[in-house]
């Protein structure tokens, strides 16, 4: 059975993470399958326990962090070095900068026959400065000179990767849609939006309007307090805001919030416009209870909080940015990038025409669950590995 290390920057909570879960539960039959992983943030929620249905356990690199730090990183790549002599893995599959960059150096040092690395997104642009831009730039093509294939999870960010920014030739490009466990979001719906609407207090009439996601600068969240600072002062449906995750911006977030005259809490609260939950483990209930789920990111990969909001019927209205519109097309609400008029607009409308009761008839949920589901991913990937390690046997 072919033997196969995947490196992840860390496990931290995020679509990433749960990508990752799924190649070690449903490759494992197939592969013999471990894990490497860097150090979570202590602002970030801990990912861990997505694992547990892979019966697989993560060995974690001690010096391996968020942050750059030479001294450390230098110690994470003789570590994953170690790991690889011992192991003697015919397969390294990496995600994400860091753990791709390391990982990958490690890999090709130790002569692993098939060297692999996903994009989940880059950091081309609307990230770092011009200069410290152009260094991930030429780090990325050397980095991809070692590399026996690169997996991009959209169309668009293959175009980027390969013709764009010129990372690697397209031949070497494999472009495999991310695959999650969609059904539970199509099930029970009416039970878990009551479930959800109960314990956050929710009025019958009221709309709930979401966002989803780390609290990050890419993932601009201080347009989504415009937005809503901006709906407060307009004549719309009674309404409730959700900021659904955690991160390094929150007391700054929650400063804009009180700037903005946004009354919030963390917990439920009749007076409150805006709640900030923090992380909630059970994402299906939260989707069934939403009645619009917002993006505003700068930048994305392919964007999971889309994904599954559309698996769960849940309209979306999102940013134009990265792969968005891979998941959206066109059938949806797009607003161009840190545009908070035209995105308080468009979500004045969407409210404007929103019944609970009809939303399952104009969803892409079936085309959702086809494209995005388990089985395609799985089997992508499958096929993958197996022609790059025939290719490598050929030689």
């Amino acid at each position: 059975m072919p033997k196969v290390l995947i490196i992840i920057n860390r496990l931290n909570i995020g679509g990433m993470v749960s990508h990752v879960a799924n190649l070690l539960r449903y490759l494992k039959d197939d592969f013999e399958i471990r894990l490497l992983a860097g150090q979570i943030d202590p602002s970030e929620g801990n990912a861990e326990y997505l694992l547990e249905d892979s019966g697989i356990k993560p060995t974690y690199i001690p010096s391996m962090q968020r942050a750059i730090s030479p001294s450390k990183d230098w110690k994470a790549y003789h570590f994953i070095k170690d790991y690889i002599k011992e192991y003697q893995p015919d397969i390294v599959h990496t995600h994400a900068a860091k753990a791709g960059g390391l990982g990958r150096l490690a890999a090709h040092s130790a002569k692993v026959p098939v060297i692999i690395h996903t994009f989940h997104g880059h950091v081309f642009h609307s990230y770092f400065s011009p200069l410290k831009t152009n260094f991930f730039i030429q780090a990325e093509r050397y980095f991809a000179s070692k590399s026996s294939a690169i997996i991009t999870i959209s169309e668009l960010q293959k175009k980027d990767i390969g013709t764009t920014y010129k990372i690697c030739d397209p031949s070497k490009i494999a472009m495999i849609p991310l695959g999650y466990n969609l059904e539970s979001f199509d099930q029970n719906t009416d039970e878990k939006r009551k479930f959800f609407r109960q314990e956050w207090g929710l009025q019958e009439n009221e709309i709930a309007i979401g966002i989803v996601g780390r609290l990050v600068p890419i993932k601009n969240h201080d347009l989504f307090l415009r937005v809503i600072g901006n709906l407060t002062k307009q004549k719309t449906k009674k309404f409730k805001a959700f900021i659904i995750g955690d991160g390094e911006l929150r007391a700054d977030l929650e400063s804009k919030a009180k700037a903005l005259g946004i009354n919030f809490n963390n917990k439920a609260d009749d007076n409150a416009q805006l709640i900030f939950t923090s992380w909630l483990k059970n994402v299906d209930e939260v989707y069934a209870g939403l009645d619009i789920v917002c993006l505003t990111s700068l930048n994305e990969g392919t964007p999971v909080s889309l994904i599954e909001a559309l698996a769960a019927s849940c309209p979306v209205i999102s940013t134009d940015v990265g792969g968005v519109k891979d998941v959206l097309g066109t059938d949806f609400p797009l607003v161009e990038s840190d545009d908070s008029d035209d995105f308080t607009r468009k979500t004045m409308d969407l409210m404007a025409k929103y019944d609970y009761k009809i939303r399952s008839q104009t969803s892409k949920k079936d085309q959702t669950i086809d494209k995005f589901g388990l089985k395609n991913m799985i089997s992508l990937h499958k096929k993958l590995y197996l022609s790059l390690l025939d290719n490598q046997k050929s030689k």
